[in-house]
């Protein structure tokens, strides 16, 4: 098994710039990053960031093309450690839970669920409707663990970089890493004399 070799996935849901965090995280980690962009996380990586679409490419190893289904991560005989969703749009979502396999994105989280390998899903959708949470407890129920990026202020983040490497220091210790920007709960001070 390769375990250093990380595939990212980035559907079109907003919060793109989660996936520049992760990718920056997951290489200063010395894993090989294998990414795959859905064609909406380009329309929205333009919308959304000030970055330039080669900045977050320039930290994959590899970089597919959404719709190469000759791609060697649409193959199980391809090791990997396993695939991050991040984000996840609830289309995607969707595609995941009935085996819709229609880009490169969901072939590769399908063979990551169908060869055990880890998925983590970063759902981004708000309010959640009864179906987006069907979809999710279904996609818990195959495996992928589910990792909303959601804010926490118990490590005392401020700002939203703060908050981007909070989420990312969780999805990372899914894969057992640790991340030096990641602030974890140390306890409640005022019960420690007692």
């Amino acid at each position: 098994m390769k375990e250093k070799d990380i595939i990212l996935g980035v559907s079109g849901a907003s919060g793109v710039i989660l996936s520049y965090y992760l990718a920056k995280a997951i290489r200063e980690q010395g894993r090989r990053l294998h990414l795959v962009l859905s064609d909406a996380a380009r329309l929205t990586w333009e919308l959304e960031t000030r970055l330039s679409l080669q900045e977050l490419a320039g930290l994959a190893d590899v970089l597919y093309e959404p719709q190469d289904m000759s791609a060697e991560i649409a193959s199980g005989s391809f090791l990997t450690e396993g695939m991050i969703v991040a984000p996840c749009s609830m289309k995607t979502l969707a595609g995941i839970v009935t085996g819709y396999t229609d880009n490169l994105l969901l072939r590769a989280v399908d063979v990551c669920l169908k060869e055990g390998r880890k998925v983590i899903l970063c759902p981004r959708e708000m309010p959640l409707s009864r179906l987006h949470l069907k979809n999710l407890y279904a996609a818990a129920q195959l495996g992928c663990s589910i990792v909303p990026p959601m804010l926490s202020f118990y490590g005392g983040q401020e700002t939203v970089e703060d908050h981007l490497h909070h989420i990312v220091g969780k999805i990372l210790m899914q894969y057992n890493m640790s991340y030096d920007r990641f602030r974890p709960w140390k306890g409640n001070a005022r019960s420690e004399g007692q």
